[in-house]
């Protein structure tokens, strides 16, 4: 039943090449996870592995979740039900709304239960999942954004797919991971299959006071002994948000999550025309945005051979029509 548990689908691996890089002598690769399926895109195959491997195992019939009206974890985890005929229900954020992604949701099978704010506020307390395990006692609850030690564990296959295909770019080894943090369990788990060889460098979504640097550390905190601090700090500290020695936090939510301004679509546009690449500008569009700051303002070492991880998340630029 639950075959998106299957071997991950392959992501291209590309240079990118844009000026700012060239200038400053660094070297950027682009992990293509947005290419790994249409439906099921980016990060979330790999964060929804082992929660739906651990659903299989209890038994359960399918899978209960969070998110927003804009989620890209629930139109993720709604698809693969649709797909490989298992039940999913979602507990949204908010009061009822007509987006493109609630009408996927929808159109997916997914049954939707609106908390309100205070409702969704309330998911962290101790008895937050009481009542919704007696009335769906046959479903699995998985975190919010497929989160947790779980969703750690499936995105660390995600370096194993980047270094496979380092021959391809003539590239012996590399630096660094920049990639897009939104509760941060994706970068937990480059971290934990990294395990200190290269630093993982994390462009925040969300503003620092939104717990992303606690998340991590309580991912990691299990495995501490065995994550040596990195060696190679290609990366300037100045302007961090958080610098265990084992992972960087960068502040690129450019005021608050979910905010946009005319400079950053500009930049999108941009550099999707001269890539052919497609971003979206609440995740990828401001990490290679926070990316370009902190090479001109030459905080990356000349030399650097950076790899961008595409988390995906394309099918939320609806919601800004976006062509």
């Amino acid at each position: 039943m639950f075959a998106v548990t299957s071997p991950m689908p392959p992501a291209p691996l590309q240079r990118l090449q844009f000026d700012w890089l060239q200038s400053a002598g660094v070297q950027l690769a682009i992990l293509r996870l947005d290419l790994v399926d249409p439906l099921i895109s980016g990060n979330k195959w790999f964060k929804l592995k082992h929660h739906l491997e651990a659903a299989e195992r209890a038994g359960a019939r399918g899978v209960i979740s969070l998110g927003g009206a804009h989620s890209n974890h629930l139109h993720a985890l709604a698809a693969a039900g649709k797909r490989f005929g298992f039940a999913t229900v979602g507990l949204m954020r908010g009061h009822a709304v007509e987006t493109p992604t609630v009408l996927d949701l929808q159109a997916f099978g997914m049954e939707l239960h609106w908390l309100g704010y205070a409702g969704y506020r309330a998911r962290h307390a101790a008895d937050f999942w009481d009542p919704w395990r007696e009335r769906y006692p046959h479903l699995f609850p998985v975190p919010e954004g497929g989160g947790g030690l779980d969703g750690a564990l499936g995105c660390a296959d995600i370096v194993h797919q980047a270094r496979s295909q380092l021959g391809q770019l003539g590239w012996q080894d590399y630096d660094a991971w920049w990639l897009a943090c939104g509760t941060g369990t994706t970068l937990a788990g480059l971290v934990l299959a990294e395990a200190g060889q290269h630093e993982v460098i994390g462009a925040t979504a969300l503003p620092a006071h939104h717990g992303v640097e606690r998340n991590i550390d309580a991912i990691l905190e299990p495995f501490a002994s065995k994550l040596a601090p990195t060696s190679a700090m290609s990366f300037r500290t100045d302007e961090v948000l958080s610098s265990t020695g084992r992972y960087r936090l960068v502040d690129a939510s450019r005021g608050g999550f979910a905010k946009t301004d005319s400079a950053l679509l500009d930049f999108m546009a941009h550099h999707e025309a001269e890539s052919a690449v497609p971003f979206e500008p609440l995740y990828t569009a401001k990490a290679l945005l926070a990316l370009r700051e902190a090479v001109e303002a030459g905080r990356i070492a000349e030399g650097t051979r950076l790899i961008f991880l595409h988390t995906g998340g394309l099918q939320g630029r609806r919601t800004f029509d976006l062509a």
